[in-house]
């Protein structure tokens, strides 16, 4: 029985990818998630001036 061994490159680029259509690697991830807290945050400061 000859078992195969799992190429370093494979497992390397299974870790980096997300398994996500449109965000496929990591930074675009993060990058992702500071953009939407940024536009919540400016969200947030601009709510009382529209309504107060």
């Amino acid at each position: 029985m000859i078992e195969s061994q799992p190429d370093a490159n494979a497992a390397d680029t299974d870790e980096r990818s997300t398994g996500l259509p449109l965000l496929r690697n990591w930074r675009a991830v993060y990058l992702f998630v500071v953009a939407c807290f940024i536009c919540w945050v400016v969200i947030l400061a601009i709510l009382p001036r529209v309504f107060a």
